[in-house]
C-alpha cells in the first residue's frame, strides 16, 4: 500500500483533538542529494534479477519530451469481499499492545470512528486500530493500513483517502512502553518489549518536520536494513546501512487511484504483483517467512477491494457552464499526462522526467526505500519473486480523481489549493491550516491556509511549529509543475471547476 511500502508503523496520531494513537523554493533541482544522502545513496545503482537496472535509469525507453510510458504487468485476481474482511479484521501488522494493557487505558471508540463488518473486539474499535492473537497465544492490538489510508473529508471519514493530519513528529516508543505498568503476564510482556523494540528501530529516522507529512519511505529502508530477505528474521544490528536520519516527506496518495496506476509510489518504483508490494506493511513484525506468506495469500483479496474504491462526490454546488468550458482548456493542457475522464475515460500512465516537471527532487534522487541497497534488498529476496522495485529519475502524473478531496498537493504535500498548484507565483513559501476537515476553500479548490512570515526555524513553540508548512525545508520545496502558469486566470478558474466533477 502506499506509502512505504507501506505505512508500516502504528505511530502516528491524527491532529483532530483525539488522544495519540499507541502505536526550493520555486526552482527545480536535478542534482544531489537535498538531504544530506551521499551519493553511493542515490538511486544508480542495483540490479533486477533480470538484469536490466533497478534504478536511475528509465526502464521504459527514451522520450523526446521526457514522458515515459509505465506498462502493465499481470495481476494476481482476489475477491473484495474478503479483502475488506482481512482488511479490518486481520493482525498483519503482527505486533502490537497487549489488549491487557490497551483495554485498561482507552474505552471502546465512538460509533463515527468505527467500521461496519467488524468482527469480535474490532466491532468497538476505531478503525485504524487491529486486535488480533499474536503467533505467541498473546491477544494484541496493533495499527492497520488504515492508519494512513484512511482519513476524514468535509466531516466524513473515507477509506482510501490519504491520512493528511497524521502526526509523525513526535517520539512514541517511550509512551507504549509505559503499557508494561499494566501487565503481569511474561508473555504479555515479551510481546510489548518486541513492539517496543521495532518502534524504537525505526523511530530516529521517520519523524517528519510538519504535521500531515508521512514518513513512509524511511519506514521501509530501516525495516528492510534489519531483515534478511528471504527468511524475513530480524536482526537487532541492521544488515544493511541505515538510511539518513533526514526524513523525505510524502503525501499519501488515495486508494481509488490504484484501479487505473500500472505502478506504485510516486516514482513509478512499484512494478509486478502489486498485492506482493502493499504487503510490507508487515515488515514491522513478521519475523518468518511462513507467516509472510500466509499474509501474503490474502492480500490479492485486499487489492481486489481497493480497486472498488470510488472518490467522494464533490460536495458543494458547481457552476456546470464554466466547469464545461474548463473541461475544454483541460483536455488541451491536462489530459496529455492526467487522462480523460466520463464514459470514455483514459489514464496514459506516464512518468515524467525530473527536469520536465520540476517538483522537489529529494524523493526521485536519494529517497530511503529506493537507494540501490534496498531495491536490491527488495528484488532479491521473498518480494522480488513476484514483485520488483524499479524508481526512476522523474514524477508519475496521478490520475486526478477525488482531486477536490485529495488536498495538499505534490508528492510531498507543498502546495495547499489545486489554484496555486496552476499559479506557481502564489505559492506560500511558509503557511498552516487548521487540519479541520471541513475547512475546505471551494473557490481555491484546497484547504484554507494562512501564509506566514516565518518559517518554522523563527517559531519557538514546539506545537505550533509543526504546523507550519515549512518549503525551505530539504524534501519540502514547492517549486516545478508551473504548467499552468501559462493560462490566463479565467482559464485557471474554468479548469478548477471542472476538477470539482471529477
Amino acid at each position: 500500500m502506499h506509502p512505504p511500502l507501506a505505512c508500516a508503523s502504528p505511530v502516528a496520531a491524527t491532529d483532530s483533538g483525539s488522544e495519540p494513537t499507541a502505536g526550493e523554493t520555486g526552482a527545480s533541482t536535478h542534482h544531489a542529494s537535498t538531504s544530506g544522502v551521499g551519493s553511493t545513496d542515490a538511486p544508480t545503482t542495483g540490479a533486477s534479477t533480470s538484469g536490466t537496472p533497478t534504478t536511475g535509469a528509465p526502464t521504459t525507453g527514451d522520450s523526446p519530451d521526457g514522458l515515459h510510458p509505465i506498462p502493465a504487468d499481470p495481476q494476481r485476481d482476489g475477491d473484495p469481499d474478503a479483502g475488506y474482511h482481512a482488511l479490518v479484521n486481520n493482525g498483519y501488522v503482527s505486533c502490537g499492545i497487549p489488549w491487557t494493557a490497551y483495554s485498561q487505558v482507552f474505552a471502546d471508540a465512538p460509533e463515527e470512528l468505527r467500521l461496519p463488518g467488524r468482527v469480535g473486539k474490532n466491532a468497538n474499535l476505531p478503525y485504524d486500530k487491529t486486535a488480533f492473537v499474536s503467533a505467541s497465544g498473546v491477544e494484541l492490538v496493533s495499527a492497520n493500513c488504515l492508519q494512513c489510508h484512511a482519513g476524514e473529508i468535509d466531516g466524513k471519514l473515507v477509506i482510501g483517502l490519504g491520512n493528511a493530519s497524521a502526526d509523525f513528529t513526535v517520539k512514541v516508543g517511550g509512551s507504549a512502553a509505559l503499557a508494561d505498568l499494566f501487565l503481569d503476564d511474561p508473555a504479555e510482556k515479551a510481546e510489548l518489549q518486541r513492539f517496543v523494540a521495532r518502534l524504537n528501530a525505526v523511530e530516529p529516522y521517520t519523524q517528519t518536520l510538519t504535521l500531515g507529512a508521512n514518513p513512509a519511505d524511511n519506514i521501509a529502508a530501516v525495516l528492510f536494513s534489519h531483515r534478511d530477505p528471504w527468511t524475513m528474521e530480524w536482526f537487532d544490528e541492521p544488515l544493511l546501512d541505515l538510511p539518513p536520519v533526514v526524513v523525505t516527506p510524502v503525501d499519501v496518495p488515495p486508494w481509488w487511484h490504484m484501479k487505473k496506476k500500472h505502478a506504485m509510489f510516486y516514482v513509478g518504483a512499484g512494478r509486478g504483483d502489486h498485492a506482493r508490494t502493499m504487503m510490507a506493511a508487515s515488515t514491522l513484525c513478521t519475523d518468518d517467512i511462513d507467516e509472510a506468506r500466509a499474509i501474503d495469500e490474502y492480500f490479492p483479496d485486499i487489492r481486489a477491494y481497493l480497486l472498488t474504491l470510488e472518490p467522494p462526490a464533490y460536495p458543494f454546488a458547481v457552476d456546470a457552464a464554466l466547469a464545461a468550458a474548463g473541461e475544454q482548456v483541460f483536455a488541451a493542457t491536462c489530459a496529455g499526462c492526467h487522462g480523460t475522464y466520463g464514459a470514455e475515460a483514459t489514464y496514459p500512465n506516464v512518468l515524467v522526467d525530473l527536469d520536465v516537471i520540476g517538483t522537489d527532487a529529494a524523493l526521485a534522487t536519494d529517497a530511503s526505500q529506493f537507494a540501490g541497497r534496498y531495491v536490491d534488498w527488495f528484488n532479491h529476496g521473498f518480494y522480488g519473486e513476484v514483485s520488483r522495485l524499479e524508481p526512476q529519475v522523474g514524477y508519475v502524473a496521478p490520475p486526478l480523481d477525488g482531486i477536490w478531496a485529495t488536498a495538499p498537493y505534490l508528492h510531498n504535500g507543498s502546495v495547499p489549493t489545486v489554484a496555486a498548484l496552476l499559479d506557481s507565483p502564489s505559492r506560500p513559501q511558509y503557511w498552516t491550516r487548521s487540519h479541520q476537515s471541513t475547512d475546505l476553500d471551494p473557490a481555491a479548490l484546497g484547504w484554507h491556509h494562512e501564509a506566514l512570515d516565518h518559517g518554522q526555524d523563527g517559531e519557538p513553540s514546539a506545537d505550533l511549529r509543526k504546523r507550519i508548512y515549512d518549503t525551505t525545508q530539504p524534501g519540502y520545496g514547492n517549486g516545478g509543475h508551473t504548467f499552468g502558469d501559462a493560462l490566463g486566470a479565467s482559464e485557471r478558474a474554468a479548469v478548477i471547476e471542472y476538477l470539482k466533477t471529477l
